[in-house]
């Protein structure tokens, strides 16, 4: 049934045969934009918010559901003006024009700057089922985002499919993988723009590949849906796209923590060797994570009587180690009579069917299989009472594996039905959503179970995949390409709206050399999810692993990671406000620097707001690093470094190049053992610059939902190097933390003379300081050598909630 009736209008029209978007026959305004048919379609027209407008074309009716959009629109002041070739709706941030004959939409700033618009000639068009937007390539036009997409930064004459693959040991050109998340941020004219295609089905994105007159994008089936998002920064249109599909809970404090994973540590024994061998070697870890041969023969929700017999006595042990537990949950239910998951699986009719009510059957690690239709809301709600025994015993984070569906044979039929929450469909349309919905019925049924944060970690998602949990980039490779790849992807989820997201340290595949770990490590240390992971059969993985100099490189790198816990857990949580990446690509605050997308510097980071990261490979000695715009500090020496300049710094196997970006601010603690230790002195470190800024420090219990109640606490630490000051400010929040003492230290600052804290005098004192921890045994290759301190101004005050003014 057509959206609109027809009415007795004349207009102008046309007769295509290349199946597009025909001439406007009516519109009509509705309550948050317009709807109008046209000789071949209808399409719709909704301002969600001033910077966001959706766009539905359809030749039939309009389909609403979607499990990525979560926001409604909302009551938004926009105008409509009807001219005789075009209607025009204008938003504080967006002019949209709609041209009548035939139907095209053109894209504009309110200040008529062109951001995007739809080629002449095609416009969105229908080649059978297949529907396609045709977009007009824009001057040195670039294209970022994206999601889990291997490639360059900017995707300007590649094309992509989504298609959620299980693919192990991927190229670093492969394409599809295993996420699916189809918005993409455009670049050109000093302005930006984002768009966010919410079809599930298979679908592809052509950024000018093969062709030099469009962009395009398209689904085999399904309406044109997408949502046209502009702001004037990157930020911010992640920030608009997030509102549009949610953002991350914040996840309890340890999954923060370094994370021991191996394919797999069985017996239980070896379990517990590796957690003591981290605490006799003074190396910080907060989880170890089993895979699937704690089960019994790979069954989920069973335990190996003969290798983990006594599962309860083993979290125990590893709790009073300080580990946490994360269990590996695959989607197949092995059919075996007198197997409980199976038995009630098949009572309450959760499993996928063939359309002829049987249900489907496919092999995977168990043998053969049934596999849960996590989209029909009654088997979230079996799988939940499934997840009980392991919440019960005390299992604290769940990691969602082969949930693409992977199947031997990587051939799933595409006639299994599935519910998608009464709007009956097949896998056809559901596979990009599978695994982002079994993610949902983990996270929000462990959730339910317990009243601690849940961890959940998935391989395959969708847009909105934030919601419930981290994503982690699947079977790499132990190679420098895999290596560097892995930070491109992270940067990439990052500009499309997953903050915590990471990749397996060292490689799953194959084995790492020495030099290749040590250098995966340390970067692996400054990325939102740290983990160390490596499959059967391959050299063992773990930090002390690859020799004694390896050992010590790794310790203080994973040192380092829990230095800045209180920097990055205060990032996260704005990351569970604003979606703003927790690892970001220069892009978002450097979006038209073209410095940044060379492919020699496309894979430096900012690890929050102030720390920039320059990942090289395992193989080079020196680096060559581009330092935009500003004042930088390297991490390691203090050097001063002006920006907008390349530089070529030292980067042995134990000196990652790190810089600290003027005026930055950056909470540190001391290096604990895990994330459940007290500490009782936090250091603020300021560095000189002449721009103003300020930081939020977040802390709260780091397990707990109390958070949301007010149980938390914040403060606004302000630099503002005109008025010479540093101001914290009233602490906000119920929180009582462990904190007695605060040490300023004050990094390239002339002679701090005549120094006050709240008024009154106080004395500055000069110190060495290092980031990486000193151990007893020196190695001028390994431990902090003399160029590893920076000299320094301190002053330490008694920590009060009061507003506290450092002067000048």
């Amino acid at each position: 049934m057509r959206a609109l009736r027809k009415l007795n209008t004349t207009v102008a029209t046309t007769d295509r045969s290349d199946g597009s978007l025909g001439d406007l026959q009516d519109f009509f305004i509705e309550k948050d934009g317009i709807a109008g048919y046209t000789s071949r379609g209808d399409f719709r027209l909704t301002v969600f918010s001033q910077n966001t407008i959706r766009v539905s074309i359809s030749r039939a009716s309009y389909d609403d559901f979607s499990y990525a959009v979560i926001a409604s629109p909302a009551k938004n002041k926009f105008t409509i003006d009807d001219t005789p070739g075009a209607l025009i709706i204008k938003t504080t941030s967006i002019k949209l024009v709609v041209q009548k004959f035939p139907v095209r939409f053109s894209f504009y700033t309110v200040e008529d700057v062109l951001l995007n618009e739809d080629d002449a000639a095609f416009g969105t068009s229908w080649n059978g089922e297949q529907v396609t937007t045709y977009k007009k390539l824009q001057p040195n036009e670039r294209f970022l985002g994206l999601g889990e997409k291997t490639g360059s930064l900017d995707r300007r004459g590649k094309g992509y499919q989504n298609w959620n693959t299980d693919y192990f040991g991927y190229g670093v050109d492969a394409d599809p993988i295993y996420a699916t998340i189809p918005f993409y941020i455009g670049v050109h004219s000093n302005t930006a723009y984002g768009i966010f295609f919410d079809n599930p089905y298979k679908s592809f994105f052509n950024f000018g590949a093969s062709n030099n007159r469009f962009a395009s994008f398209y689904a085999d089936a399904g309406e044109m849906n997408y949502y046209f998002i502009h702001d004037d920064a990157v930020g911010n249109i992640i920030q608009h796209y997030t509102a549009l599909t949610g953002r991350m809970e914040l996840p309890p404090k340890w999954s923060l923590g370094f994370q021991q994973c191996r394919y797999s540590y069985y017996p239980d024994t070896e379990v517990i060797t590796a957690a003591n061998t981290f605490r006799d070697k003074d190396i910080p870890a907060d989880a170890i994570v089993l895979d699937i041969h704690y089960m019994d023969e790979y069954k989920i929700f069973t335990w190996s009587e003969k290798d983990f017999s006594n599962p309860s006595a083993l979290l125990k042990k590893l709790n009073t180690l300080g580990f946490k537990v994360v269990l590996i949950c695959d989607p197949g239910i092995k059919i075996e009579k007198g197997y409980h998951t199976y038995e009630s699986g098949k009572k309450e009719n959760v499993f996928l069917k063939y359309p002829d009510n049987t249900n489907y059957e496919g092999q995977v690690w168990p043998g053969w299989c049934h596999f849960p239709d996590f989209t029909k809301p009654e088997t979230r709600a079996w799988w939940k009472k499934q997840l009980k025994s392991y919440v019960n015993l005390g299992i604290d984070g769940f990691w969602n594996d082969m949930n693409e569906i992977a199947t031997w044979g990587q051939m799933i039929p595409e006639n299994i039905e599935l519910d998608f929450d009464g709007n009956k469909t097949t896998m056809r349309k559901g596979r990009n959503v599978y695994g982002f919905q079994m993610a949902r019925a983990t996270y929000e049924g462990s959730k339910a179970l317990s009243k601690k944060r849940p961890f959940n970690l998935t391989r395959s998602g969708y847009s909105g995949i934030q919601r419930y949990g981290a994503l982690w980039t699947g079977d790499n490779v132990a190679t420098d390409e895999h290596l560097l790849l892995g930070v491109r992807l992270v940067n990439s989820l990052g500009l499309s709206g997953v903050p915590f997201a990471g990749y397996d340290v060292g490689g799953f595949v194959g084995d790492a050399d020495q030099k290749l770990f040590a250098r995966w490590i340390s970067i692996g240390a400054l990325s939102p999810f740290f983990r160390g992971h490596s499959m059967i059969n391959t050299r063992d993985s773990e930090p002390w692993a690859y020799g004694e100099d390896v050992e010590h490189i790794a310790r203080n790198y994973i040192k380092l990671r829990y230095q800045l816990l209180p920097y990055l857990y205060s990032v996260f949580f704005e990351a569970s406000k604003t979606g703003m990446p927790v690892q970001r690509s220069l892009a978002i605050d450097y979006t038209h620097d073209p410095k940044i997308y060379e492919q020699r510097f496309e894979n430096q980071y900012l690890f929050g707001p102030s720390i920039l990261v320059a990942p090289v490979d395992s193989k080079q000695e020196f680096a060559k690093v581009y330092l935009p715009e500003g004042a930088w500090y390297e991490l390691h020496t203090g050097k001063k470094h002006e920006g907008k300049n390349e530089v070529i710094v030292e980067a042995p196997v134990h000196k990652l190049p790190i810089f600290i970006k003027e005026s930055g601010i950056i909470p540190v603690q001391k290096a604990t053992q895990n994330t459940t230790e007290k500490i009782d002195i936090i250091e603020y470190h300021v560095y000189a610059g002449s721009k103003e800024k300020t930081f939020v420090h977040y802390t709260d219990d780091g397990e707990s939902f109390d958070h949301e109640k007010g149980n938390f606490a914040s403060r606004e630490i302000k630099f503002s190097p005109k008025q010479n000051q540093v101001v914290l400010a009233e602490q906000v929040g119920d929180y009582m933390d462990t904190i007695k003492k605060i040490k300023i230290v004050f990094h390239h600052f002339s002679p701090l003379q005549k120094l006050t804290i709240n008024g009154e005098k106080h004395k500055v004192k000069e110190e060495q300081h290092s980031f990486f921890t000193p151990i007893t045994k020196f190695d001028p290759v390994i431990d902090p050598p003399p160029h590893f301190y920076d000299t320094v101004q301190t002053i330490t005050i008694t920590n009060k909630p009061a507003a506290i003014q450092v002067k000048w």
